[in-house]
């Protein structure tokens, strides 16, 4: 059990805590959670939880069975989400949550040109954080031991030519104060899991955490080191699946797959796996970290070597940088399954690299990056905490980032035309319901809003209830229309239920959650039952599972006609668009049109009329189509298009959903 004392807590107020534990049979010790200071009890006393938790200088109190107390999930319900970086012009980087975090490097610092080239590398293809030892344990004496100080200098120079935040292997407690100042995170070796006094120096320095697994070790020992960082001082510890030893010798090490769910259901740690050292065969690199997002890892560390046959260290385990390119973006396409996004980030500065394809696409309505980012304004979502729409926010900016709540799509777009907001999420197309026309016909209204990103998002149903409730008590199910179409099938088999409309299905949950009757139900998300604290009675009732709805981000366009690019985008160019044109009524307009995006290899991915507003029978085409990487041919496509139009507008680039 941990006391968790208010900031205002005395000597006092500590020392009467302290006694009536002690008299109730508890061991008292002090410990500090970062900077939360805490009191650990621990032993056979019983305790009235409700009594101590109204004594003065307790701010609450934490029951646990398991012996790792900060790190169980019973101390913690929520997940711990880490953040790396963020000081120095190098943008924050979040572990855990509904982002896949990629760490990428080589195994060990051989030289500047080496550590600045592989940097540049994995950034170009993805990857947020670089890995790369200074320091080398290594089984040999004889072996290359690393750099020391001066390979972590080279790695901090790579980091922050690259935007990005390093971590780096501690051997010994005595390097780590000199570290402390150089790297953003300090990664615990697998020889090093049971290293406490090494722990508890790191944990003291208060930096954000890699506890890799020992190859020996049980789940239960490889948190209780987490223990010791947690209790030493620091709050960001992330968990470091590396493969176990097992009888098998085919592979370097065994990856305990299991491991993932199993710690994600103990602890509220974030967890990644280290494909590389798991397997230790290059070619088998990828499918197994394929396999740890699968079974719901936060992210992954792999290692890459620009000539990984020179590499000092690790090499026949080093993925070559188009290896680690294709897995980039084998992570990006697996990632909607799993209810996830693959995070990407901006460079420091908030610059981007420089985009292929011209300036012109920019003038012609491109976001480019506007004067400041959504992070410092709210995102406006239409909808109830947990709905659907919310989830996509969460998927694109992160858990922490702020939001505000709007009752209409035309109140997302005003919200962000009069900069009350910075970014808008909105559907605009369903994979069975088809088009959101609402959203469509907002476009022509606001000229001056911009599509700056996209997201698919799987749609995932459930009937959530009131504690206590269950299918038989069931008699009235609330939802969006949509929501009751989607789980037709399911609805059908229990004809007795009485079924009510909603606004949104998180709305519906919210009206559950509100009423707390075992006779109501609702069909909405997951998230919703969590927001809301209702009980899932059944999971996926949707009729097809292949349900997915598209949403967009939406900006300001800045005074030179682009917008906020957001985070999820990070340096990445334009892979689509989206326009908005109507053509002459004569013969072979619509074709003269397509035939100018044809030519210059542009794929058309979305076609749809719709009716001109105060224009009887004359209608409008909506296109989505590939933004190519030749020079040129994009601009030179839309400016043939105008040619051929007689209303056009562009709604913006931004990069395609997988």
């Amino acid at each position: 059990m941990i006391v968790v004392l208010s900031r205002g807590a005395g000597p006092g107020d500590k020392e009467r805590i302290r006694a009536y534990l002690r008299d109730r049979g508890f061991a008292v010790r002090d410990q500090r959670f970062g900077e939360d200071e805490i009191l650990g009890a621990a032993g056979k006393g019983a305790v009235d939880l409700r009594e101590l938790g109204i004594l003065p200088g307790v701010e609450r109190v934490a029951a646990t069975s398991k012996p790792y107390e900060l790190a169980s999930r019973e101390t913690r319900a929520e997940d711990t989400i880490v953040t790396v970086g963020g000081t120095g012009g190098i943008p924050p980087v979040p572990i855990g949550g509904a982002r896949i975090t990629v760490i990428a490097g080589p195994c060990a610092v051989e030289s500047r040109e080496q550590i600045l080239e592989t940097a540049r590398r994995v950034r170009e293809s993805g990857a947020v954080i670089l890995r790369g030892g200074a320091y080398k344990p290594r089984s040999s004496p004889y072996a290359f031991q690393g750099l020391g100080m001066k390979g972590l200098e080279y790695m901090k120079e790579a980091g922050e030519a690259c935007g990005m935040p390093i971590v780096t292997e501690v051997v010994s407690p005595e390097f780590a104060g000199d570290m402390k100042d150089v790297t953003d995170m300090f990664q615990i070796g697998a020889r090093n899991m049971q290293n406490f006094e090494l722990l508890k120096k790191v944990g003291a320095l208060g930096k954000p955490a890699l506890l890799k697994r020992g190859p020996s070790a049980t789940i239960e020992e490889w948190l209780l080191s987490a223990e010791y960082l947690l209790a030493s001082g620091t709050r960001d510890v992330v968990l470091c699946e590396r493969g176990i030893r097992t009888f098998e010798t085919y592979t370097r090490n065994t990856l305990d797959i299991s491991a993932i769910s199993v710690v994600k259901g103990l602890s509220h740690l974030p967890v990644i796996v280290d494909p590389s050292h798991a397997v230790g065969i290059r070619a088998k690199v990828a499918s197994a970290g394929l396999a740890a997002i699968a079974a719901g890892a936060d992210g992954l560390t792999v290692e890459v070597h620009p000539r990984p046959e020179e590499a000092l260290s690790d090499g026949p385990q080093s993925l070559f940088p188009g290896q680690f390119e294709k897995l980039m973006r084998d992570i990006e396409a697996l990632a909607p399954v799993v209810g996830k996004e693959l995070l990407r980030t901006p460079r420091a500065g908030g610059g981007s690299a420089p985009r292929r394809g011209g300036g012109g696409t920019a003038g012609a309505g491109e976001t480019k990056g506007g004067p400041e980012s959504p992070a410092e304004k709210p995102i406006a979502f239409n909808g109830e905490r947990g709905a659907f729409a919310d989830q996509a926010l969460t998927r694109l900016f992160g858990e922490e980032a702020p939001r505000v709540q709007v009752h209409s799509f035309k109140e997302i777009f005003d919200a962000v035309l009069e900069g009350s907001a910075g970014a808008g999420i909105v559907p605009v197309e369903n994979s069975l319901a088809g088009s959101v026309h609402e959203n469509y016909d907002l476009f022509l209204r606001y000229p001056d809003i911009a599509i700056t990103g996209e997201l698919k998002l799987r749609i995932v149903h459930c009937l959530i209830a009131a504690p206590g409730a269950t299918l038989d008590s069931i008699t009235l199910v609330r939802s969006h229309p949509q929501g009751f179409a989607q789980c037709r099938e399911f609805l059908d088999q229990r004809p007795h239920w009485r079924l009510e409309a909603h606004n949104d299905t998180a709305g519906a949950a919210a009206s559950v959650a509100r009423e707390g009757t075992i006779e109501a139900a609702a069909i909405a998300g997951e998230a919703a039952a969590r927001v809301y604290g209702l009980r899932i009675l059944k999971e996926g009732i949707e009729t097809n599972p292949l349900n997915y709805t598209r949403f967009l981000v939406i900006s300001r366009r800045t005074a030179g006609g682009g917008g906020w690019t957001h985070p999820s985008l990070g340096s990445d160019r334009p892979t689509k668009a989206s326009v908005v044109f109507s053509v002459p009524d004569k013969p072979g307009s619509l074709f003269l049109c397509l035939k100018s995006m044809a030519d210059r290899g542009i794929n058309l991915s979305k076609l749809e009329s719709r009716p001109i507003p105060g224009k009887p029978w004359e209608y409008q085409f909506y296109a989505d189509v590939s933004v190519p990487e030749t020079e040129g041919a994009f601009d030179a496509a839309l400016g043939e298009l105008k040619t051929r139009t007689e209303d056009f507008r562009f709604l913006g680039a931004y990069r395609a959903a997988p």
